[in-house]
């Protein structure tokens, strides 16, 4: 039976790729932070009880900024993949705790891949979630993996030098490493702090009578929007190949958050209707006005 180690597996990405993997038959090891609140409920329904001979997932406490925590648990369970998809992903949170966001986002992965080499565990295969932000000042559209990089956040910084340390480990060391370039992934597990998140909701209370407006900012911003469960099946097949490397994953289609509420709101049988430019658009019920 193949092993998986997944950090950030309360996360959406990561919720979704525990799941995967079970049904593939893997013994999945998923890591979390120590909070004061539980921050499970995306993997809640992937426990049993532990000592039952089905049970293939567990859940390790563990933090990016730990070296020897991670040195040990990499080396008690032994995974044939690593899945590194913790991280602090807010781009203006950020800019409020830059230090944090580079010791968790970046030199995080360096331990990871540190563990990995010191362990001499060559066996092992890692996944880097990288991300669109790497790319920032757009310098061409579409982006590929052959694109130039210009990140403009201490986030899209710090994800740099994970992009690379990653690609350093796989040349210098001869590690199956790869980086994922992932644009914007979307699905009911998405935080609600994220744009999509925070539409959908306000659509479904608006349309209970829970909640009269919706404030939001850039309504022309373009985004490449996909399903995060299609994303992380992505990220396996990744590992799945004989030689390692760095991808985009993307649709290919871009929506602007102006459609993105119109089509939201459309769901429920609510026509959008739009007046004004800049920060005085305002859209409508078309029905109530």
């Amino acid at each position: 039976m193949k092993k998986a180690l997944i950090t950030g597996v309360t996360g959406q990405d990561g919720s979704y790729l525990a799941e995967f993997l079970l049904a593939k038959g893997y013994e999945v090891h998923g890591l979390k932070r120590r909070a004061s609140s539980f921050n499970t409920a995306r993997v809640d329904h992937l426990y049993r009880d532990l000592h039952e001979e089905s049970s293939n997932f567990r859940m390790h406490y563990a933090d990016m900024t730990d070296t020897s925590n991670l040195v040990r648990l990499m080396q008690q369970i032994e995974p044939d993949e690593v899945y590194n998809l913790a991280a602090q992903s807010h781009v203006q949170v950020s800019f409020e705790c830059p230090e944090y966001t580079a010791e968790s986002v970046g030199v995080g992965v360096l331990r990871l891949l540190e563990a990995i080499r010191i362990l001499d565990m060559k066996q092992t295969r890692f996944y880097q979630a990288s991300t669109s932000e790497l790319y920032g000042l757009v310098q061409e559209t579409p982006q590929s993996e052959t694109t130039k990089f210009y990140p403009r956040s201490p986030y899209g910084c710090a994800k740099l030098y994970a992009y690379w340390i990653v690609v350093n480990y796989r040349e210098a060391y001869g590690l199956h490493a790869s980086n994922g370039i992932l644009f914007n992934h979307e699905s009911p597990r998405r935080g609600e702090t994220f744009v999509t998140r925070k539409i959908t909701m306000a659509a479904a209370n608006i349309a209970l009578g829970l909640q009269k407006c919706l404030y939001l900012g850039n309504l022309n911003a373009k985004r490449d929007w996909g399903f995060a469960g299609d994303y992380v099946e992505a990220m396996w097949l990744m590992l799945q190949q004989d030689t390692p490397d760095d991808y985009v994953i993307a649709t290919g289609t871009t929506t602007t958050v102006r459609d993105f509420v119109s089509l939201a709101f459309a769901e429920l049988g609510i026509d959008i209707d739009w007046s004004g430019t800049g920060v005085d658009e305002i859209g409508t019920n078309r029905a109530t006005g």
